[in-house]
């Protein structure tokens, strides 16, 4: 039969074409269409399956399978398709079984093969294509069909009816667009795509994944491109991926690992993009417990894992984690790709996590990374420990996003944890690998310092000794950090490197610039890491000692003793000090690592901390100086040397001339006594010869305690080959000590008695040359030094040409002629001048010096001089008519001559002594008067000068009189002098204009104008239109005040007459205003506002004032002039409208009445304006503007704190409907929006009643909920009392807020309390499954016990409320399941479980009351229980073992757990009657008694379950042990013939005890040297005997109920630990191999369980060395190698333990 009879045979047999129609093909029809519409989320995973159908295909031999995409604009199926897709696969091509299976639903030719590899498993992959195109075709093996969606007219089934192809596409048409030059693959798709598909298809075409092939076992090459006649037009992004397997490295039954490499050219990129895989393929053996239906026929799981070595392929923002043969959508953060048989979703986006068979893949992942990273890091034997680290780099170190992923995460952490995995230095050629908690890190500095050490000849060979493995120092870097954390290797202890430090050579055997680095990494980590270690305790700090050598000190002896200096200064330092070291006790730093310190890059941390934690004093010469001043106080030749110290560090330049001024103003001192003296103040040189004692006689300044030099300082003295002579050593205490002389003296504050008489001429001017240096130093003069000098009579003068002595501050020193002009001029006072023929030109050169003393030099001091005497004499007698005369004649004479008068002037001018009409008055008060006053003396009483008195005369002299401050002339100045002597106020009524613009102006001008005001403000003086008024019942109203308008609202106000003043009035506003003047809108505003509120208050405002005043107000609001807010506040909130209610309002509690309010006025009474025509009618509507800028409430909108007030709900709540409730809504809205506070009575009324439905009812809005998308994870809207939405409409949704406001519950996070009251009223798990996860998730906690129930479900809605005692999470071990209720098994998520454990303080696990509970159980039921549950328990005793539980644990469990040999299950014994086994011999023997009387332990043993532990709680809970329980009733060795031997011969040998040691010291058994050393001793005490006899013991054991078990037995070699006694039988000779290898086995056996009873897991590996031991007769050299290819060590401890023994 041909391909097309095949077709045309389908077509007629399955859908009866050409026949009856068939019933089913429509149901037919909807099967399909449903199934591929919704099988995928995204429309283009067509692609995945048809790459699926690919791989699943059969290909010839020698052919590598290949699969093709080709996109065209072409359209060669003639259905106007836009674009079309081309699929080709060169497989072997479509049967007839393939045919059919196509055309059919559910019929997969691949169902049940699995296991021969296939991956498809759906049977509609091709069928999916329908969601990118009509009429898919298929060209295959001679069959040309074509499928079409829509339903065939014939028998109306679509999509699986085949329908043949003659024409469109052609073959032909199909070859031009694969290209001509090749056949064409076996199978073509042609796929003519939709029009709104294209661009998704181009899309996925351009970001197909270059791993796609990485699991596929078939397709070698995949490819897709695009063709277009024009190629500028092509948009899908072409690529071409290959894959090429090579390099395997392992094979084995189970597992092999290979390499493969990805090449993908991708267009765009000329050098195409590499990556090759390491790929580990594990099997596993599918479990029964993980076993589904869909692969029920499979057996075992391929876990394969792949791990990139470089960057990933990628070609968009997706990397997938885990792969289904194909990738999916999952993102693992994974550094390895997880490829298994997993069972996806139908959209292939995600695997489904909930299902067991893939949770079982999940199982297997840990194991196969563990064995592939192991694989990878320790297969190649040549790779260099520097390469390891990069292979750790696949580690899951990041987090998944999927919570199933982090589990297997967490199990790979947890089998690596336990892996010798971690590379370590060994300082060997040897690899060493350890487990990361036997691993520690190094601070990266001290791995540099190793390395630095290393390489200058440094031994490390015993590093592992101090208490860690390093690890690799490649590894241990910061860019590892995340792979160290994750692996939970932490850093060594910082006890460490003090052992380290303390164990090596690393001070003394490296370079000074080691040695910085070794200091450095020390101080930089002290305070962190060392400062309570024993590094203190460490000689690591170098010094040089007094023999010149380098010694070490330990941190804690440095204590200030050390010193460092400059290298220049440091030879020089350490010679002075060998002369001061008696008395400082001070060292110093050797130079070369003073040098090495000052080249060190971090040498400020490192000075910081020699300075502050080691007490090393850096010093300069200064410094060094500085510290040697205290030990120089005593001892008078030190004090001497110290300054011939100083004298040479500062001729060498190592002391700075400031330090050593400094150094010297500190440094003790010899006296001419030859007392040391500390304190001082000055430093005078010898009195013999010095000016000082010419000049004041005496020494004043003893009391000032000046300390003069003694004569050691004037003797030659020579140090280490540096003299100095008497004369250089005082110059240089003169210079840097201060010692001096008259005049570089400080002078004494004391009188100076030789300044009480006249001085010579030549003392004059020694005195004056010192006050001239003390003044260029600027220093200050002592008061009783400086007051002798003033005060004493010792300067030469000349008065009116007599000479005589006067004091300084008595004398003149003024130019000649300036001179004789004042002595000529004043008449009455003489002047006296120093006496310059005396003392010569040179006194002038000391007119600073002299003005100091107080001698003066300027014409105005004379002048002061005169006016002074003048007063004096005015003040003895009132000056004549003719004195003033002649006062102002010298006046003018002074100026006639150019000499200026303001001294005398005022020296004169505050004496009262003018003669005026108001008496006696100084100058300046005093007027000389003009016509220009006659204005002001309407105002006040003005002191004008007494003209009648003083005669005309007086007026000659006006500018004299000026200048003494009479005035003269009105001018700006005396509007004071108006303002002083101004007039009685009740005088200052009815003033004329004149006067009252005078006034104005002095109030304008003065800065104090309080007394002019004060003098008018309630006088009658301003005209107003009516008659005189006071000012603060006036206005002055101008051309440009718009608010006048106001003044006609209610009457008329007294105004200013502008025609009586004139318009220059209006300039003095500001003036007016201070006296009470009304000027401004303010001001009236207040008057205006004061009237308006007493007719408010009245109720008296008529209509026709309201109208008046909108009008007003309407004219000043176009003006844009601002109402103050006193006016504001009252026309705002005085009542002065009218409402509807009959009352009077202000205009915020008013409603202008509009249609608007007509909805909400039926539940509110609301005070509109009273429009009515009784009063204003409907023309108040016309000021609705006006009335709204008032505050009156105009629209509905605004009005929402009425709705509020007046609210009034009815009594059934049912009656309410929606749109009254929108109505409250929206009010409560803007409410809201205004941002103003609901009233609370507004709140109270709506909380107390029922008026909201909900889906439980009517309910008051605290007890309602408000259901949106955040509630929707948590709970669906008929869980609780949610707002019915279908009753109010989807509008009610926008009120979210509002609700809020009202107390409905809108957060999502705050209905716990209400949905957990609905709690207990539910039985439906899914419903309060829901509850839960909500309650959960928003951390409820419950207000009392009651309210802390848990659901156990029995069925969907059966179960029962239980309380959490009764409950625990889990029960990993099934041991409780008649016991609690264990919540883990009723499906209740981990969040829940969470939930119950925090807030109903559900146990997680079990607790020890509950264990014990079970154990008198079982007990008391005589259970046999099973290895599993016995082991269970006991962990969980060994887990839980502590002071407290103990007590618990003894006087529960009176049974315990004993091993029979004839049982799968144990038995439970009373536990006087079991026994511990410690000693092997007897334990043989007695379990071969009838009866098991030895305690039980898991077979084999386990890590968590140790059997020291086990033992040692046995032993807390009174089990004895056999040792002391057995009694030897009988023993044959007690009557035999026994030899002593010597135990050194026969048993005590070096090489078994090396052999041991080694053996106990591997750091993975944990022992220590004391235990190690404790157990090998246990031999040391035993006595040797042999016999050639056999040995029989015999032994009995009493029980509790009197039975007795007696037992025998016969050794060859027996240890009785008891006695301390070692019994052998003598070998046989001649025995041959045998009888060696038999006694070498029995000895090794008795000793390795002697030892190691208590550890019975160690002591097969012991016996096996201890018996190669024995054959080698314990020869040290071969244990030695024996040792060494075990990897075994001896420690230096144990070393010095094994000389003690063999030393003798």
């Amino acid at each position: 039969m041909s391909a097309k009879e095949h077709v045309e045979e389908i077509r007629r047999t399955k859908f009866s074409i050409g026949g009856e129609p068939n019933p089913l093909t429509e149901d037919l029809h909807q099967a399909v269409k449903n199934l591929s519409a919704e099988l995928y989320a995204k429309d283009v995973h067509f692609l995945m399956e048809l790459i699926q159908n690919a791989e699943d295909n059969e290909y010839p031999e020698g052919v590598d399978p290949s699969l093709e995409f080709v996109i065209t604009s072409k359209d060669i199926t003639n259905t106007g398709a836009p674009a079309t897709l081309l699929v080709f696969n060169n497989e072997i091509g479509f049967s007839r079984k393939n045919v059919d299976s196509i055309c059919s639903v559910g019929r997969s030719t691949k169902k049940g093969l699995r296991k021969r590899g296939y991956i498809g498993e759906k049977g509609i992959g091709f069928k999916s294509v329908f969601l990118i195109t009509a009429q898919p075709c298929i060209f295959s093996n001679g069959y040309q069909i074509r499928f079409n969606e829509k339903p065939c007219q014939q028998c109306n089934v679509g999509y699986i009816v085949p329908e043949w192809i003659d024409e469109d596409p052609t073959l032909s048409a199909i070859q031009s667009v694969y290209g001509s030059s090749t056949a064409l693959p076996t199978t073509t798709l042609v796929l003519p795509l939709k029009s709104e598909k294209v661009k998704p298809v181009k899309d996925q075409l351009s970001s197909i994944h270059p791993e796609v092939l990485l699991f596929l076992s078939k397709i070698k090459r995949l490819s897709v491109r695009e063709d277009n006649e024009d190629p500028r037009l092509n948009t899908v992004s072409a690529i071409s991926i290959s894959s090429e397997k090579n390099f395997i490295t392992l094979k084995s039954m189970d597992a092999e690992s290979y390499t493969l490499h990805l090449t993908a050219d991708v267009s765009g990129d000329q050098d195409g993009t590499e990556c090759g895989y390491y790929m580990w393929k594990q099997r596993f053996p599918v479990k029964q417990e993980n076993k589904v239906e869909v692969r029920s026929e499979v057996e075992e799981w391929v876990v394969t894992l792949a791990f990139p070595n470089g960057k990933r392929l990628n070609r968009g923002a997706s990397m997938p984690g885990i792969y289904s043969f194909l990738p999916t959508e999952t993102v693992t953060n994974f550094p390895f790709i997880i490829q298994a048989d997993f069972l996806l979703a139908s959209s292939r986006e995600n695997i489904l996590w909930d299902n067991k068979w893939n949770q079982g893949i999940l199982d297997c992942v840990p194991v196969a990374f563990l064995n592939a990273f192991t694989s990878l890091v320790k297969s190649s034997e040549t790779a260099p420990v520097s390469s390891l680290p990069n292979q750790f780099r696949f580690l899951p170190v990041k987090e998944s996003s999927h919570s199933k992923l982090n589990h297997v995460r967490d199990a790979i952490k947890a089998k690596l944890l336990n892996e010798t995995i971690v590379p370590c230095e060994s300082y060997t050629g040897q690899k060493l690998f350890c487990k990361p908690n036997e691993v520690g890190r190094l601070k990266p500095a001290f791995w540099s310092i190793l390395n630095s050490a290393r390489g200058q000849g440094v031994s490390f060979s015993n590093i592992s000794s101090h208490g860690a493995y390093l690890i690799a120092f490649s590894f241990d870097r910061e860019e590892y950090n995340s792979i160290l954390e994750f692996l939970e290797i932490q850093a060594v202890d910082n006890e460490w490197y003090a052992k380290c430090i303390a164990g090596s050579n690393l001070v003394r055997g490296v370079s000074e610039e080691v040695y910085m680095q070794l200091l450095v990494f020390i101080a930089e980590n002290w305070l962190s890491s060392f400062h309570t270690t024993n590094i203190k305790t460490i000689p690591f700090i170098k010094y040089v000692g007094m023999d010149g050598k380098v010694n070490l000190f330990k941190i804690k002896d440095c204590g200030n003793k050390l010193l460092a200096a400059d290298s220049d200064h440091i030879s020089w330092l350490i010679n002075w000090n060998t002369e001061f070291n008696s008395s400082t006790g001070l060292f110093f730093l050797p130079a070369v690592t003073q040098e090495a310190l000052g080249s060190c890059f971090k040498k400020h941390t490192l000075k910081k901390w020699l300075v502050e934690e080691v007490k090393v004093k850096f010093v300069s010469a200064g410094d060094y100086a500085d510290d040697l001043i205290p030990s120089l106080r005593y001892d008078r030749k030190l004090a001497v040397t110290y300054a011939h110290f100083l004298y040479h560090s500062l001729k060498r330049s190592y002391l700075m001339e400031h330090q050593v001024l400094n150094l010297c103003s500190k440094m003790p001192i010899v006296d001419n006594y030859g007392q040391v003296t500390v304190r001082r103040d000055g430093v005078l040189v010898p009195a013999y010869g010095s000016k000082w004692v010419e000049l004041i006689g005496s020494n004043p300044w003893r009391q000032h305690n000046y300390v003069e030099l003694g004569e050691d300082y004037t003797r030659s003295v020579s140090y280490f080959g540096n003299f100095t002579s008497g004369q250089d050593l005082v110059l240089f205490m003169k210079t840097y000590v201060g010692a001096s002389d008259v005049p570089y003296l400080s002078p004494p504050d004391a009188a100076i008695p030789t300044l009480s008489s006249p001085l010579t001429k030549i003392n004059t001017f020694l005195l004056l040359q010192w006050l001239n240096n003390l003044r260029k130093k600027n220093d200050s003069l002592p008061g009783r030094f400086l007051s002798s000098i003033n005060n004493g009579s010792w300067l030469k003068i000349s008065l009116s040409g007599c000479p005589g002595y006067r004091p300084p501050k008595e004398s003149f020193l003024l130019d000649t002629s300036s001179g004789s002009i004042l002595q000529n001029g004043s008449v009455l006072v003489d002047i006296p001048l120093v006496d310059v023929n005396f003392y010569g030109e040179n006194i002038k050169k000391y007119k600073e010096e002299l003005r100091t003393i107080g001698v003066q030099f300027e014409n105005k001091d004379a002048c002061e001089y005169v006016g002074k005497r003048l007063m004096s004499l005015a003040a003895s007698s009132k000056l004549t008519r003719d004195n003033v005369v002649s006062i102002l004649k010298f006046i003018q004479y002074l100026g006639a001559n150019y000499i200026p008068s303001e001294a005398l002037v005022n020296s004169i001018k505050q004496g009262k002594w003018v003669r005026t009409s108001q008496g006696e008055m100084i100058p300046k008060n005093s007027v000389l008067f003009s016509n220009e006053w006659n204005a002001a003396s309407q105002l006040s009483n003005i002191p004008f000068i007494d003209k009648d008195y003083y005669g005309r005369e007086v007026f000659c002299f006006k500018k004299e009189l000026q200048l003494l401050g009479v005035v003269v002339k009105f001018d700006e100045s005396c509007y004071q002098l108006v303002s002083d002597n101004l007039k009685s106020s009740s005088l200052l009524t009815s003033l004329s204009s004149e006067a009252m613009l005078l006034m104005l102006r002095c109030i304008q001008k003065l800065q104090s104008s309080d007394k002019l005001v004060q003098a008018i403000k309630h006088q009658k003086c301003i005209k107003t239109n009516l008659g005189y008024r006071c000012p603060s019942e006036c206005f002055l109203v101008t051309s440009e005040s718009e608010w006048g308008c106001l003044l006609q609202v209610f009457g008329s106000f007294p105004i200013v007459d502008k025609n009586f003043y004139g318009s220059s009035i209006f300039s003095m506003e500001k003036e007016l205003k201070k006296i009470g003047v009304m000027v401004d809108f303010e001001n009236a505003a207040k008057e205006f506002t004061r009237t308006f509120k007493q007719q408010a208050s009245s109720s008296s405002i008529r209509k026709e004032n309201v109208f008046s005043f909108l009008e007003c107000f309407r004219k000043l609001k176009k003006l844009k002039v601002n109402f103050p807010d006193e006016l504001r506040s009252c026309i705002h909130e005085e009542k002065w409208l009218r409402t509807r209610l009959g009352d009077y309002r202000s205009p915020s509690e008013c409603i202008l009445f509009g249609t608007d309010w007509e909805p909400v006025s039926q539940i509110s009474i609301l005070p509109f304006i009273n429009d009515s025509d009784n009063f204003y009618g409907s023309g108040i509507r016309d000021y609705k503007v006006e009335l709204k800028l008032l505050g009156v409430t105009t629209e509905f909108k605004d009005g929402a704190k009425f709705v509020a007030a007046g609210l009034v709900l009815p009594e059934c709540s049912s009656s309410i409907t929606p749109a009254s409730i929108y109505a409250l809504l929206d009010s409560v809205k803007r409410l809201k929006e205004s941002a103003s506070e609901i009233p609370a009575k507004f709140i109270e009324k709506l909380s107390q009643k029922n008026w909201l439905r909900t889906h439980c009812g009517y309910k008051c809005p605290a007890q309602c909920l408000f259901f949106y998308s955040a509630w929707e994870p948590f709970l669906k809207v008929d869980d609780g009392p949610f707002i019915d939405e279908q009753f109010y409409g989807s509008r009610i949704g926008s009120y979210k807020d509002e609700f809020n406001l009202l107390g409905v519950i809108t957060n999502v996070d705050k209905g716990c309390q209400l949905i957990a009251s609905y709690l207990d009223s539910q039985s439906n798990f899914e419903r309060i499954n829901r509850f839960y996860n909500y309650l959960s998730e928003f951390k409820w906690k419950p207000d009392d016990e009651d309210d802390k129930k848990i659901w156990i479900p029995r069925g969907t809605d059966n179960g029962e409320w239980v309380t959490p005692q009764d409950c625990v999470l889990h029960d990993k071990n099934n041991l409780f399941n008649g016991q609690l209720s264990v919540l883990e098994k009723f499906k209740y998520e981990t969040k829940i479980l969470a939930f119950f454990a925090d807030t109903f303080n559900v146990k997680v696990h079990p607790s020890v009351a509950d264990y014990c509970t079970l154990w008198e159980k079982w007990e008391n039921s005589d259970k046999q229980i099973t290895h599993t549950e016995c082991c269970a328990f006991w962990e969980f005793v060994v887990k839980n073992w502590n002071s407290v539980s103990e007590e618990t644990f003894i006087k529960s469990l009176s049974k315990l757990p004993v091993s029979s040999s004839n049982s799968v299950c144990i038995l439970l014994s009373d536990k006087c009657d079991v026994f511990i086994g410690d000693d092997l011999f007897l334990t043989d023997l007695f379990q071969s008694c009838s009866r098991p009387i030895f305690v039980w332990y898991p077979q084999p043993s386990s890590k968590t379950l140790t059997r020291i532990k086990l033992v040692e709680i046995y032993n807390k809970l009174g089990v004895r042990t056999i040792s002391e329980s057995a009694e030897k009733n009988l023993s044959d060795v007690d009557h035999v013939k026994l030899e002593p031997v010597n135990s050194k011969e026969k048993l005590v040998k070096k090489g078994l005890f090396k052999l041991i040691l080694g053996f106990l010291a591997d750091p993975n058994l944990k022992i220590d040297a004391a235990r190690r050393h404790e157990a090998v001793g246990r031999i040391l005490g035993v006595e040797a005997f042999e016999t050639v006899d056999p040995m029989t013991v015999k032994y009995s054991l009493s029980l509790s109920r009197g039975d007795v078990l007696n037992v025998e037995a016969k050794r060859m070699i027996r240890w009785d630990k008891q006695n301390s006694k070692l019994f052998m039988q003598k070998m046989e000779e001649g025995g041959g191999q045998k009888s060696i290898i038999e006694y070498a086995s029995h000895f090794a056996e008795v000793v390795a369980e002697g030892m190691l009873w208590e550890n019975e897991e160690l002591v097969p590996e012991l016996c096996e060395l201890i018996r190669l031991g024995y054959l080698v007769e314990f020869d040290e050299e071969a244990i030695e190698f024996l040792m060494k290819m075990k990897n075994l060590q001896v420690f230096l401890e144990d070393h010095d333990y094994l000389s003690s023994i063999f030393s003798c």
